[in-house]
């Protein structure tokens, strides 16, 4: 076949393709590369005529033939992307991003709107793959390239707002690179938006804050692009309340200018969730604990978002002794957390531990168990000391005194300057009430950190059960609660113990009386702080302080509760002639014990003060029921029927008592 033949072999491949005759158009081909084996346009034609014809691995092969023979000719390239491009082609978008790189590279000095078109594709295909490094360089290339022809401005905002669209899922592969990319497309864009101050502007500023604020490391970032909104839109709320919750997050104390920015947000939006979260956390620095608790729940309630400030609220709430609220508030934390990574995962740990030091103030074995758990999910808890103590404290409070005694002397060893150390050894004697070594451990747990109160809580203790020289002796047992009292005025359980020394030591009922209703006033759970603040009020004869304890009590309880209060109130009303209140105390009385025979005696004569004869005999009969030995509620009962006129009944009775009790006047009478 000579040359002229061979292009006319070609123009009729070309005729055939045209009109749709692809088996026509191969035969032309196969004869011309008979003759020419290495005719780039012949393997073109077949690659376009396979493709056709449903031949994928055929149209593969010639059009990679074809580049073989030609590289940089574009015909090839060009029916290879529109191969992979079919719908049928699977598994084929890695070849198919490689086909538009190349073409780029042969359009970029010729067609650039060819390019622009094949620059987009190939974005597309990166952003399906979600390969966002690659989207973010070939868009900033494709952003270059109109740069270099002198693009409007308004053409150039839009690109870069593109840009932001395309990178926007990015922030979860944490690559830095493609984060860098997508923050500077984000400072294009708000540089280059048109109107400026305006509402589209304003939402992108804001788009902007919000991705900066998921990078803790763009601090400073952040700062510039919140202080340079608000000098735009100045009576804008949002970059100060972004600027709020990123130092609450920072953890650690917020700093002078911290506490300004929270200042002028609640004095722009008084009702601000960051703000009151902000100023709640403040407070909790200023040591107003119950403040704290107050504007952090507030602010909660309001940006529920935020992992730091549920911490904060624990903390808050370890340091008034609410140890069941600091619980709930570090699950709530944990929620607001999600799956952490990087610095997130240092707050997770800080919770887990906080959650376990709340769990074991709690003292029971089911709250011990779950601190465990906690601390199994800290990372690296074991090189933790403190992690490892409050471990210790765990199997101390179920009951395993092997394993809590080996993590005692391992950390004695290992931290012999941790207090914890000590400590835990201490509260594992006290518990073993080997009081002289406990005394022992406590000491040096104080020698290392005097300010905390447990430890002088405990030492008191262990003075008080050491001996009755050591409970007596005033410079022992008093001056470690009056230390514990000093250096922590929330906990409750000092005041109790102080209560107790000023009652059974010094004698001083008025000031053991203060004691316990402090302890009941932190901490109304605390039934014998109450109960002792009550009777030993009744003793000094002040019913006032009684009955308002007595009042707050029945106020809060709950239904079958706080069986004390109701029966010391019922007792009150039966003794000052109010039979009807007296009743509804101790019916409330029954409901929280049903089987207290003493109570159905005291029910019986509130029913008889009231002149209730039916329900007084049968509280006197539930009495002597349950208690056998209650002569007294015999007695009542047949004295009720006797008025009642049953006389037989009542004579029967009496005998009956008379068996049991031969000298018991009142039956003899009767």
């Amino acid at each position: 076949m000579s040359n002229k033949e061979v292009k006319a072999a070609l123009k009729s491949a070309r005729e055939a393709i045209r009109n749709k005759e692809y088996k026509e158009a191969l035969k032309h081909c196969k004869a011309v590369l008979k003759q020419e084996k290495n005719n780039y346009n012949a393997w073109v034609f077949i690659g376009l005529a396979a493709a056709e014809l449903e031949q994928p691995d055929q149209a593969k092969g010639a059009y990679k033939k074809a580049i073989e023979l030609e590289p940089n000719q574009l015909l090839a390239w060009q029916g290879l992307a529109n191969l992979y491009e079919k719908p049928n082609q699977t598994d084929v978008k890695g070849d198919l991003a490689d086909v538009y790189q190349k073409l780029l590279e042969l359009y970029e000095s010729g067609d650039k709107q060819k390019w622009y078109d094949v620059c987009n594709k190939l974005v597309d295909l990166y952003h399906q793959e979600k390969k966002y490094l690659e989207v973010a360089e070939t868009w900033q290339k494709l952003i270059q390239m109109k740069q270099e022809e002198g693009a409007e401005k308004a053409e150039l905002h839009q690109l870069w707002k593109k840009m932001i669209q395309l990178l926007k899922d990015s922030t979860q592969t944490q690559n830095n690179m493609t984060e860098q990319s997508l923050l500077t497309a984000f400072e294009h864009a708000v540089n280059s938006a048109d109107p400026v101050p305006g509402e589209d502007h304003q939402n992108l500023y804001k788009d902007f804050i919000q991705c900066l604020s998921k990078f803790p490391h763009e601090s400073a970032r952040l700062q510039k692009a919140c202080n340079d909104m608000m000098a735009l839109y100045p009576s804008a709320s949002y970059p100060l309340e972004v600027l709020c919750l990123h130092f609450v997050q920072s953890a650690g104390t917020l700093s002078e200018e911290a506490l300004q920015y929270i200042s002028k947000l609640l004095e722009m939006d008084a009702s601000s969730g960051p703000g009151i979260i902000g100023f709640g956390v403040k407070c909790l620095q200023e040591n107003k604990y119950k403040e704290a608790i107050e504007s952090l729940t507030e602010g909660l309630q309001k940006t529920s978002q935020c992992p730091a400030a549920w911490h904060y609220l624990a903390e808050a709430q370890m340091k008034i002794h609410k140890h069941r609220d600091a619980v709930l508030s570090c699950n709530q934390a944990l929620e607001a957390l999600g799956t952490p990574e990087g610095p997130s995962l240092r707050w997770k740990n800080l919770i887990l531990r906080l959650k376990a030091e709340a769990l074991i103030k709690i003292a029971d074995a089911d709250a011990a168990e779950e601190a465990i758990k906690s601390l199994e999910q800290i990372v690296d808890a074991s090189s933790d000391p403190v992690a490892v103590a409050i471990r210790g404290q765990a199997y101390l409070n179920k009951g395993l005194l092997d394993q809590a005694s080996k993590i005692s002397q391992e950390l004695l060893l290992s931290h012999p300057d941790l207090a914890e150390s000590h400590a835990l050894d201490g509260f594992i004697h006290y518990s073993q009430k080997n009081y002289e070594q406990a005394e022992r451990s406590f000491l040096n747990a104080i020698e290392r950190r005097a300010e905390t109160a447990e430890y002088h809580q405990y030492l008191g203790l262990t003075y008080w059960f050491m001996s009755d020289e050591t409970k007596k002796d005033k410079g022992k047992a008093l001056t470690q609660f009056l230390k514990a009292a000093k250096l922590d005025s929330y906990l409750g359980s000092v005041f109790y113990y102080l209560g107790n020394y000023y009652r059974d030591v010094a004698g001083d009922k008025s000031r053991a009386r203060g004691c316990y209703k402090k302890a009941f006033e932190l901490d109304g759970t605390d039934e014998e702080s109450g109960r002792a603040a009550v009777d030993l009020s009744v003793e000094l004869g002040d019913m006032g302080v009684a009955l308002s304890i007595l009042n707050e009590v029945t106020q809060k309880a709950s239904f079958g509760t706080a069986k004390w209060a109701w029966l010391h109130r019922g007792l009150y009303y039966l003794r000052t002639d109010q039979p009807s209140k007296a009743v509804a105390d101790l019916q409330a009385a029954l409901r929280a014990d049903p089987k207290d025979s003493n109570c159905w005696e005291s029910l019986g004569e509130a029913y008889l003060s009231r002149g209730s004869y039916a329900t007084a005999l049968k509280s006197f009969r539930k009495a002597s029921e349950l208690n056998p030995s209650l002569v007294y509620s015999i007695y009542r009962a047949a004295a009720i029927e006797q008025i009642l006129g049953k006389y037989e009944s009542a004579i029967a009775t009496y005998k009956e008592i008379l068996k049991k009790t031969e000298d018991y006047v009142p039956a003899l009478k009767g």
